[in-house]
Order: C-alpha cells, then structure tokens, then sequence
C-alpha cells in the first residue's frame, strides 16, 4: 500500500485491487443468490461491507491527496488533474472507472435476483396467510367460521 504523498495516481493500484475484490465478490453473491444459500450470503454480505468501507478510505485519500495540491477533491477534481498527468495515470483511472461499470451492472443484476427470491417468499406467505385465513378459524361460539364450515353434511 502507498503512502499519501502529492500524486493522487499514488493510491490508484490499491483502488484497482479493492475494487477487483468487490467485483469478485459480487460474482460471487450472485452464484449465492442463484444457490439462495442464506448462510453464505451473509458472509458474502459482511465481506462486501469490509471492501466498500475499504474502498471508500482509499477514495478519501486520493481526494485529501488533490485537496492539497489545489484541486477539487472530489471525481471531477481527478479529472481535471489528470488533463496535466501521465498517461499512465490516466489510463489507471479508466480502468478504475471500468472496474466500477462492472461492478455496478453486476450488482444490479443481483438486486434483479433478490427482487425475484423476495417476490417469492411474499407469494408463499400470501398462500400460508390465505389458506389459515380461509379455514379453521374458530368464532366465540366454537363453530369455524371458514368456507369448510358452511357445508352442512345430511346424514341418513
């Protein structure tokens, strides 16, 4: 890992790699969700907040990095440092920025897959909901008050 110095490309390979993790763990959420294995995922989900938090140190100090060679801190501020770099840091820069497309279409996907496992388990809990609505439940006087009670049954 670098130290912060006065190139904010110093830090860029470390941003590179942290995104690579996440984008990783992404994929693999994603085989998670497809298995709807419960207990990875919320391992996954805990690794996924460990490299966000991650990521987010890594951004602050390349803004602190541009803040004090009098630039924004903020994306634009790289932007517009990078019009007076070397083209090596430019190109680290795009594919950082690549990295983050990816990531991002792979977790909207996921969400796509979260929204159907959710869409589910509400259709379940409507069916069990529905059904102990519609029977067996009993009025003050001990009678069911579901559909099943309104047959009368003619013996004899």
């Amino acid at each position: 890992m670098h130290t912060p110095g006065k190139n904010p490309a110093d830090g860029l390979d470390d941003e590179i790699k942290e995104s690579n993790t996440l984008l990783q763990l992404l994929k693999d959420e994603q085989d998670v969700l497809i298995r709807a294995d419960v207990e990875e995922l919320a391992r996954l989900t805990e690794e996924k907040n460990k490299s966000i938090a991650r990521m987010a140190e890594l951004a602050q100090r390349r803004h602190r990095v541009l803040a004090t060679i009098g630039f924004e801190a903020s994306e634009a501020g790289m932007k517009v440092w990078l019009k007076s770099a070397a083209p090596a840091a430019a190109r680290m820069w795009t594919s950082l920025l690549d990295i983050a497309r990816q990531a991002k279409e792979q977790n909207r996907i996921n969400g796509l897959l979260i929204g159907k496992h959710m869409a589910r388990t509400q259709a379940a809990l409507n069916i069990l909901h529905g059904g102990q609505q519609a029977g067996n439940m009993y009025g003050p006087n001990g009678q069911s008050t579901g559909q099943a009670g309104s047959r009368k049954l003619v013996i004899g």
